[in-house]
């Protein structure tokens, strides 16, 4: 079933004309014929399902059947920093990090990054949000996770996390194992974690330093060295493996018999 984000209320019983750009993936893309049902997600991050009544002058309309209890979010707020990284990696990273949970995605200029966005940061970021949100709508969210681009680190000390993480290629060859595991399993429901990962060139000591004067925690990430666009991957999969697949461990599985 397609998946869409609108930005209005809905109430079950409401009949209502799709967006332009909905409309059209619906009718031109799709091929999508009356009585075909369709998620959509309200302004306020509720999901109904939605039954097409009639396509006419290129707008399908839909009325409302009923609200879905569905919440596929993570237990945690992840926001995932990223120094500026080459080519197509920031989008690679958008759209993979939207499909495993994050919930805020940034990108900041660090003294070892190769490229400069400057004067180019708004267009960057207009395309990395329409990754975002179709991101989203492939995996089902509940939210489409807003990218924002900041000048530098200091921008980011003023937020308050109830936990900072950097993930420090020093640490993983020092053999640091633990922090990741200890401070991510902890970590109450609702609370909101913040994780810093350098660009190709990874972080520099200054850097390092400023970030652990503002309460950042240097993590490492297992004995091997990875990627740029790897290293937030693995880290939102440990987050969904400590905060939301953990506690699932020791309830009984609901098998059919056979």
């Amino acid at each position: 079933m397609q998946h869409y984000f609108l930005n209005r209320t809905l109430t079950p019983g409401d009949q209502i004309g799709l967006p332009a750009e909905i409309s059209h993936h619906l009718d031109r893309v799709l091929r999508s014929q009356v009585g075909d049902e369709v998620e959509l997600v309200s302004s306020q991050q509720v999901v109904f399902k939605a039954q097409i009544d009639r396509i006419a002058d290129r707008t399908v309309f839909v009325s409302i059947i009923e609200k879905l209890a569905v919440n596929v979010e993570l237990p945690v707020s992840v926001t995932v920093v990223s120094g500026l990284s080459k080519r197509n990696k920031p989008e690679l990273i958008v759209q993979k990090a939207t499909e495993m949970g994050a919930s805020k995605l940034i990108f900041v200029p660090m003294a070892w990054s190769v490229v400069k966005w400057a004067q180019k940061s708004d267009k960057k970021i207009k395309r990395l949000q329409e990754v975002a949100l179709s991101a989203a709508e492939q995996s089902h969210r509940n939210v489409v996770p807003t990218v924002q681009y900041l000048d530098n680190l200091a921008a980011l000390f003023n937020d308050p996390f109830d936990l900072k993480l950097v993930a420090y290629e020093e640490s993983a060859k020092a053999g640091e194992a633990a922090n990741l595991v200890k401070l991510v399993a902890g970590s109450q429901p609702g609370a909101s974690i913040v994780a810093v990962f350098g660009p190709e060139g990874g972080i520099s000591p200054t850097e390092i330093d400023q970030l652990s004067q503002n309460g950042f925690i240097p993590m490492g990430l297992g004995p091997r060295i990875m990627r740029t666009e790897t290293a937030p991957l693995y880290f939102l999969a440990a987050c969904s493996v400590l905060t939301e697949l953990a506690g699932k461990l020791n309830k009984p599985a609901n098998h059919d018999k056979i």
